[in-house]
């Protein structure tokens, strides 16, 4: 059984795609996270993005692992645990350019589908659901205003000791808006089949419920 939950950054799916694996016992796969320890190896190599062969290289020796742990998802490079270090500045301002590269994608989405052939999860990203497991039973596309995405991860980068502006995190969130949406590989967008929930005015308990009413909802149809 596969949820996949897609949308833009910070439209509120990591929150709600981690409590709703919890309550229905479910792995919780963070896709992005799995691009992102890879931008954070390129990015430590000092590979020159526009390098493919290095690219490659960098990819297929590297060991990547995620985890749940708690609460916490746990993402570890090569043995080290880096779960907050994928989310430092350099690594959000090229996990776009990097997440667009036809060989990474291959090779994250298939370490994706063997997880998901080995057990039920929530699995949440910017193409779960068109290309990673577009046979997915319950597909959710997740969207909200982009002043309240750059607010809820501007209180991300405060907690994390990152000061930047609201107007900083806009601009940040559009420009990765347009480069996920128009890449040539995997773009993002909603899959033909999946719900569009706005959480724009959405608490994370409202989203989650949403998502279980229409799980719940399939179902039943399922059933009948």
């Amino acid at each position: 059984m596969i949820v996949a939950i897609d949308g833009p950054a910070a439209s509120g799916k990591s929150t709600t795609a981690k409590m709703v694996a919890k309550k229905l016992k479910m792995t919780y796969l963070d896709t992005g996270a799995m691009y992102r320890a890879v931008t954070l190896a390129l990015l430590r190599s000092n590979t020159d993005l526009d390098d493919y062969d290095s690219v490659c290289q960098v990819v297929d020796e590297l060991e990547l692992d995620i985890f749940d742990q708690g609460a916490k998802t746990v993402v570890r490079l090569d043995g080290e645990d880096v779960s907050q270090a994928i989310r430092s500045m350099p690594v959000t301002e090229n996990v776009s350019a990097v997440s667009a590269m036809k060989y990474v994608r291959e090779a994250m989405v298939e370490i994706q589908r063997n997880i998901g052939k080995k057990t039920n999860c929530v699995v949440e990203g910017r193409d779960i659901g068109t290309v990673v497991f577009p046979d997915a039973e319950f597909k959710i596309f997740m969207v909200a205003d982009v002043k309240i995405r750059a607010e809820r991860r501007l209180k991300e980068l405060h907690e994390m000791g990152d000061d930047q502006s609201l107007q900083e995190v806009m601009a940040d969130l559009k420009r990765r808006d347009k480069k996920d949406s128009t890449r040539v590989h995997s773009p993002l967008q909603k899959a033909g089949d999946a719900i569009e929930i706005d959480t724009s005015m959405l608490s994370i308990d409202q989203q989650v419920e949403k998502v279980e009413k229409f799980i719940n909802l399939v179902r039943e149809k399922n059933n009948k």
